[in-house]
């Protein structure tokens, strides 16, 4: 069970003037969003059923704002006969991908579904990307910080190092965005995030899970994220 925050959050995760103006921002934006690219994502889930057999939508428990879980969505990326917490794809040819998966991963195309999550206020556009239930009970003092706030599709980690982060580095540069916090830094992570999806600059493939090297056996991250 994910301990949860008992006292109120600073920054964007309290109900205060900067919060709510976040708040209205994930809002406008998702909706402007699930509209502008609602024809693709019909598409895409179209492609999907067809591409591959099972549903379209990918479904998985992850910690929210204050150890909150929720239902966090996906477009599938993976065949539907493998384990959905089994170890992340590192590679472009995991043979556990689908055709189609491949390249909605590679495009981050993958995660359009999560504008829902945002829109209904389970997440925000940034902020730290959501984790397991499994990760969250391991977290110190220190790091739990990264829960005041919403997680985000984007955050601080996915764009200053993505996939040559550690599990542990990508957590410290969270609990950094959380005390760092503001929407000018808000809007710099997603005007990066834009320019390195359409330059397709972004590496997706954790190159190292870990700084220790024994807990590289242990990792799931599934038909989640593969970098974050």
């Amino acid at each position: 069970m994910v301990e949860t925050l008992t006292h109120p959050a600073g920054g964007y995760g309290s109900a205060n003037p900067p919060a709510m103006t976040k708040r209205w921002f994930d809002i406008v934006c998702s909706v402007i969003a699930l509209i502008v690219f609602g024809p693709l994502m019909v598409i895409v889930a179209v492609l999907i059923r067809l591409d591959s057999p099972g549903g379209p939508i990918f479904r998985q428990r992850r910690v929210g704002y204050r150890g909150r879980v929720f239902p966090m969505l996906k477009f599938r990326t993976m065949r539907t006969e493998v384990d959905p917490y089994g170890v992340s794809p590192h590679a472009g040819d995991d043979p556990r991908l689908t055709r189609l998966g491949r390249y909605l991963r590679e495009k981050s195309l993958d995660e359009l579904p999560q504008l829902w999550n945002v829109l209904i206020g389970t997440m925000s556009l940034v902020g730290p990307r959501p984790l397991y239930e499994r990760q969250a009970a391991q977290w110190n003092a220190h790091q739990r910080r990264r829960v005041e706030v919403r997680p985000g599709i984007t955050g601080y980690a996915q764009v200053f190092g993505r996939a040559a982060l550690t599990h542990e580095d990508k957590i410290d540069l969270d609990v950094y965005y959380v005390e760092q916090q503001s929407f000018a830094l808000d809007l710099k992570i997603l005007l990066k995030t834009v320019s390195s999806t359409l330059t397709g600059c972004a590496d997706i493939y954790e190159q190292r899970y870990s700084r220790d090297r024994r807990c590289e056996a242990d990792v799931s991250e599934g038909d989640a994220d593969s970098a974050g």
